[in-house]
């Protein structure tokens, strides 16, 4: 064997056993899912608020916001965020006040006010929740974008136009419980922190005027009001015992609303807002669930948004059978019977659009019961196929979770993330920044691409089936000019293209088709000059593709893995990449935890732990099993 065959062969061993070694007792993995310092604000603020007295946790939270502060006072979400992210900045300034460890007279403190000042005060933050978390806590008033949308709407059935399941799901548990609070005016300060944080008034004043669009909206709604019967009082008291119970009914057994901390602290606040006690057992439960939620990075304390348990379990366990692990091995076996727990039995949000199917999803996280999703859904039967060629228990399951992907393909052939054909348009229109991505669940390319190379390579299914071909046209129309492809849930067109190019070669187009060569020809154009791919979180707000000026392990994992999949032999390119891969699992510098999962453009990123594992093991196995002992040119 040529030393390039071994490298490779060294680095899938060394991931393999790094992995048996990390796995639980449980058979799950539980790597951090890291969201920047916006939920550590959010908690510090919240436990002051309900007066929790959690001070380990407040000062651990306070300590790594300090940490993240950049010199000219300001936090950023990602490394190359050019001038700083004011939202976030404006929430660590009040969450280390609030936590009473930093004082106002403190130098971070008046390097972040400058900050906040120079770019124009507290009244230009762009973040909803940002917006949400202020007025709730009585330093800003609430945004008409959302005050203007009246608690009644609740009431609108679904066959209306405007309804609030129109909203994808995502958006729906955040937009409630604001609702709740904006149509109460809600707000509530402590005693024990500052009045106004010496920030002026002029500060706090939001530009509320409303947009063409969210009046027309707002229009839509009234109308449908003006249809229901009942006098003004009684529609409001129906809208409030509905809100309320919406908020109830979704909440999972770890006490959080769908299984998010921010909306979970929404809800909370909706929950005094509504006259529940701060000592009340669902707001109690509710806290627990969310400092549990805490895990460690770099020796310092972090709030997950969610766990990301299932997620990484899933793709795990199926990057090592790709890797060779056979499915009796201990860790394979056990990990499947995570999974199988995991999975959904129950209808939820998701059967509102898709009301004749039987449940079979799965969700994100450990704790999620109730928000199934696709690409965890085909990342689960991913990892428990070979065992249900054989075993009852999990044909079952695998046969149950297959019809739900199906089932879940919109009307346009692309498949969604959690809800079907949740596209309405006009919803984008909401003065809310990254509303066109958060307010609505439409197709996307990478849930149809990864949906797509699930059923060619896993499930054995092709062009004769039209869901294929619907998928593979959807693909076809919806690539950028340039050969890319957006991504919704990782950064980004890197991201999109890999899982367009894969789940076309999966479903049996030919890699000299006109599509697939452009795609081809774009990841080529931006190799970086040592190997690899980096991709900037940057391109996730501007639409277009923006060089990082590194490579990233998931990156450069994703592109090479698409070039294998594409290219019958391998070439310089693909060679190149994978030495850059090898090395790059064995740096330690920024690039290697630089955020390239995505939640909403410019104001939510992730870092996954687990993606310096799952995805260069992935494509080193491909590399290895369909090149064989092909050794690398010098």
């Amino acid at each position: 064997m040529g030393n390039f065959q071994s490298l490779i062969e060294e680095e899938i061993h060394s991931q393999l056993s790094a992995l048996i070694r990390q796995q639980k007792q449980d058979g799950s993995w539980r790597f951090c899912f890291e969201n920047g310092t916006t939920l550590d604000a959010y908690v510090i603020i919240l436990l002051r608020t309900l007066d929790v007295r959690n001070e380990v946790l407040i000062r651990q939270l306070h300590d790594r916001i300090l940490a993240e502060q950049q010199p000219d006072g300001c936090w950023k979400w990602y490394r190359d965020e050019e001038g700083g992210n004011l939202s976030a900045s404006v929430e660590a300034y009040y969450a280390l006040l609030y936590s009473g460890f930093t004082r106002m007279t403190d130098e971070p403190v008046l390097r972040a006010k400058s900050y906040i000042q120079s770019k124009g005060g507290i009244g230009k933050t762009t973040s909803i929740l940002t917006r949400a978390i202020l007025a709730a806590t009585g330093h800003g008033k609430w945004p008409m974008s959302i005050a203007s949308i009246p608690l009644e709407a609740l009431l609108l059935p679904v066959s209306f136009p405007i309804n609030v399941f129109e909203f994808s799901g995502y958006s729906r548990v955040h937009l409630i419980p604001m609702l709740i609070m904006a149509d109460r005016n809600f707000s509530l300060k402590t005693e024990h922190v500052p009045d106004r944080y010496d920030l002026s008034s002029d500060d706090m004043d939001y530009d509320n005027r409303l947009s063409r669009g969210v009046q027309e909206m707002v229009g839509h709604i009234q109308a449908g009001l003006s249809k229901l019967t009942g006098t003004p009082r009684q529609l409001r008291e129906a809208a409030k015992a509905k809100a309320e119970q919406f908020l109830l009914q979704r909440i999972e057994p770890d006490g959080t609303l769908y299984s998010y901390a921010s909306c979970t602290i929404l809800m909370i606040f909706a929950l005094l807002a509504l006259g529940y006690e701060k000592n009340h057992p669902l707001i109690t439960r509710a806290v627990q669930g969310i400092t549990d939620m805490q895990c460690r990075s770099i020796g310092r304390t972090t709030i997950q948004n969610s766990t990301s348990t299932v997620w990484d379990t899933a793709l795990i366990a199926s990057a090592m059978q790709e890797a060779g692990v056979p499915d009796h091995h201990p860790a394979i076996r056990k990990a499947a019977a995570y999974l199988l727990a995991r999975q959904h039995d129950k209808k939820a949000d998701w059967s509102i659009h898709n009301s004749d199917t039987v449940p079979g999803g799965w969700g994100f996280s450990d704790t999620n019961t109730l928000n199934p999703d696709v690409d965890d859904a085909t990342a689960a039967l991913r990892a428990i196929r070979r065992l249900s060629r054989t075993e009852p228990l999990f044909r079952e399951s695998w046969n149950r979770g297959l019809n739900w992907v199906l089932s879940m393909q919109n009307k346009d052939g692309g498949w969604p993330a959690f809800e079907k054909n949740a596209d309405n348009k006009m919803l984008t229109w909401l003065a809310i920044d990254g509303a066109k991505s958060a307010a609505i669940d439409p197709s996307e390319a990478d849930l149809t691409g990864r949906t797509l190379e699930y059923l060619g390579n896993f499930a054995g299914l092709g062009m004769g089936h039209e869901f294929m071909k619907r998928g593979t046209d959807w693909l076809k129309n919806h690539q950028e000019r340039d050969g890319s492809w957006y991504g919704r849930w990782g950064i980004c067109y890197i991201y999109g293209t890999w899982a367009a190019l894969t789940g076309l070669r999966a479903a049996g187009i030919d890699s000299d088709d006109p599509t697939i060569r452009k795609g081809t020809d774009w990841l080529l154009s931006i190799q970086n000059t040592d190997g690899g791919w980096g991709e900037s979180c940057n391109s996730d707000r501007l639409f277009r593709y923006v060089p990082l000026g590194e490579s990233t392990p998931s990156q450069t994992a994703w592109a090479v893995d698409a070039l294998i999949a594409v290219h019958p032999r391998p070439s310089a390119a693909i060679d190149k990449g994978i030495h850059r891969l090898i090395a790059s699992l064995h740096d330690t510098g920024w690039a290697a935890s630089y955020p390239t999962g995505a939640g909403l453009p410019g104001n939510f990123y992730s870092h996954y732990h687990s993606y310096r594992y799952i995805w260069p093991l992935l494509a080193l196995s491909h590399y290895r099993k369909k090149y064989g002992e092909h050794e690398s040119p010098r």
